[in-house]
């Protein structure tokens, strides 16, 4: 008799948020003994990411002196290429090298702030900006620090971890999961039953982490050979004299984006790719990020504060992934 397949969960903490795999495996054999690994994985890549930990391979280069190069671990220097990528292509509107002014806005490693910096600050800060002016040496995995240049890549590592864990459940057999860390997520094969792994996106406003009712949601996908990161400016944010200010910061003013994006969702082959999507989704905001998605054949759901509430807007790929 074969034997039979179950699904197993296993969950636990990194990067300051929290992980979770659901796989299907024999009933005979244990997830639990795949966490250390899991942990493991998750560990390599905020050892080398964090802008939170002194000694990581990204702080490192951040405090590193101008005119010098630096050797990246393969995993690090795999997810700076990709984010430069992503920079070039929307000519600056992601930027990796925001990280002094999510800093400033309170959003960073230097903790929260109370009001906005003041317009002076802000210039200063935008001083340092410029993802242009890195530069990767592929052959010797090496990046190029020209000074004052800071890295963050809080929008990609953890996106870049999911698929990092997927790969570490490949090469240990599970032939089905779905991994989240942080609300990034991927799933890959089916449950036992046949049916594919499936999620409902959360509406802005819902308890993060509760029961998500069906007016709590927006939609329903299918992940099962697909990933999807979500951006909302309901996570992080603080308000002063009737204004608030989200996370997300337009490294082309040096300001929170000012527009009526409630969260972007985004769906793609691998997590790394769609993490940073959101933020820049984020920043364009809906009618340039729509027409930037449609020319590219980007799946992305808009929830837009709108007259009468809640509006969504949703690509022709998003569309066509939810018929999927």
């Amino acid at each position: 008799m074969k034997p039979l397949d179950i699904v197993q969960s296993a969950q636990g903490e990194t990067m300051g948020t929290f992980w979770s795999v659901r796989a299907v495996m024999q009933a005979e054999r244990s997830l639990a003994s795949q966490v250390a690994g899991i942990q493991a994985v998750l560990d390599l890549v905020d050892g080398q990411m964090s802008t939170y930990k002194s000694s990581s391979s990204l702080s490192r280069f951040n405090a590193a002196p101008a005119g010098t190069w630096h050797v990246l671990p393969a995993e690090c220097f795999e997810v700076v290429k990709h984010a430069l990528q992503v920079a070039r292509d929307s000519d600056g509107a992601y930027d990796p090298t925001v990280g002094p002014l999510v800093n400033l806005w309170g959003f960073g490693p230097d903790g929260a702030r109370r009001e906005p910096p003041t317009r002076a600050s802000i210039e200063a800060a935008r001083e340092g900006i410029g993802w242009w002016r890195l530069k990767l040496d592929a052959s010797t995995h090496s990046l190029y620090q020209p000074g004052g240049v800071y890295l963050d890549l809080s929008s990609v590592a953890k996106g870049y971890s999911v698929d990092l864990v997927g790969r570490f459940l490949d090469a240990a057999g599970v032939d089905a999961w779905l991994v989240e860390v942080g609300g990034e997520m991927k799933g890959k094969g089916s449950k036992p039953d046949g049916s594919p792994w499936r999620i409902g996106i959360e509406r802005p406003g819902a308890a993060s982490g509760a029961v998500q009712y069906a007016d709590q949601l927006s939609q329903v996908v299918c992940l099962t050979g697909r990933a999807i990161a979500t951006s909302g400016d309901y996570r992080r944010q603080f308000a002063a004299e009737g204004v608030t200010y989200s996370h997300h910061i337009d490294p082309r003013t040096g300001r929170p984006v000012p527009h009526t994006v409630a969260s972007v969702s985004v769906l793609a082959g691998e997590a790394m790719q769609a993490d940073p999507m959101g933020t820049l989704m984020t920043v364009l905001g809906p009618d340039q990020g729509m027409a930037y998605a449609k020319d590219r054949g980007l799946a992305v759901m808009f929830i837009v504060h709108g007259a009468s509430g809640l509006e969504e807007y949703l690509s022709p790929a998003f569309e066509a992934a939810l018929a999927s």
